[in-house]
């Protein structure tokens, strides 16, 4: 009996090119739907910004306006008020993000223990979090607030304050009090995101800690820091381009005032495009706060790579 003879490569490959030319159609209709989102909620409005950052146009509704090129960038770069508000957003963003990350690491590791009534704390703690921000930033204008505040009031009843303090009415402490609203919404979501670090350790390496005679200080220092060091720096990128953006609090308590003390690059865009109708200069100051978020966290990866390799 003679074998049948065996189908040639080419007449296999044949046989599954319609089922491929299927396969590769059904997922490009997958995926028609998200690049059709991303084009219209990132590309286009990227482009449409790059193009009203070359031109001098006064609003979207203008149809020409004549073009200026990189003159809308020196226009911003040389204003006293793009690096007044700069130097503003830098210190909120070090100082929220810094004391955000301190908070978080203490409430992570509480929320970590093994405590009774543990689920309650974090459902305690979330809460913060799920308040939206424009109603957390009317919460903390009213308790703030010089005349009926419920700061005054506490402060007055314990006797730590003679006369009612006016919280937002100094360009610093105004600026000061928008970082603690911030850091009370944003520290459960810094918590959670560590605590989701903490959780990953095994507990192998603390048993291992304990056999040898490790303190708590030894023990944090030398293994949970370092292996936690992945979640820190995910959350220091995540929250220096928050911070760095910051608009709905500072709008919801202080408008950018007193005195333009809470006025932060996102803030002073915001202004420059809406208010003073030069929407050719607040594109380029938004592709500036673009610029300028990319550089930081790229000096932040960088900075915590070398310091994952040093402990290698």
């Amino acid at each position: 009996m003679t074998p049948s003879p065996r189908p040639k490569p080419d007449e296999v490959g044949a046989g599954k090119r319609p089922w491929r030319r299927t396969q590769g159609a059904f997922a490009l209709g997958l995926l028609a739907p998200a690049v059709v989102v991303v084009f219209g909620i990132i590309v286009y409005p990227m482009v449409q910004t790059g193009v009203y950052a070359a031109t001098d146009v006064a609003s979207a509704m203008q149809t020409s306006a004549p073009f200026v090129g990189l003159g809308n960038f020196r226009s911003a770069l040389g204003r006293p008020q793009f690096w007044a508000s700069m130097g503003r957003t830098l210190y909120f963003t070090v100082v929220s993000t810094g004391v955000e990350l301190l908070l978080g690491l203490g409430i992570a590791g509480l929320l970590n223990a093994r405590i009774r009534g543990r689920w309650l704390l974090r459902t305690l703690v979330v809460i913060p979090w799920a308040v939206p921000t424009v109603v957390s930033g009317a919460l903390w204008k009213g308790i703030f607030n010089a005349q009926y505040g419920s700061l005054n009031a506490l402060l007055a009843q314990f006797g730590l304050i003679d006369k009612y303090q006016i919280w937002l009415g100094t360009p610093f402490l105004a600026l000061n009090m928008v970082i603690v609203a911030d850091v009370w919404k944003t520290v459960p979501v810094v918590a959670f995101m560590l605590l989701a670090g903490l959780t990953s350790i095994p507990d192998e390496v603390y048993e291992a800690a304990r056999i040898d005679r490790a303190g708590r200080i030894r023990t944090l220092t030398s293994i949970t820091l370092p292996l936690l060091l992945p979640s820190i720096s995910i959350v220091l990128v995540l929250r220096v381009i928050e911070a760095f953006k910051v608009f709905d609090i500072i709008y919801a308590m202080t408008r950018g005032g007193p005195a333009n003390g809470t006025m932060t690059i996102a803030y002073y865009t915001y202004m420059t495009a809406f208010s003073d109708q030069r929407y050719g200069l607040g594109s380029a100051l938004a592709y500036l706060i673009v610029i300028v978020i990319a550089g930081l966290s790229a000096l932040y990866l960088r900075a915590l790579r070398r310091s994952e390799m040093s402990l290698l």
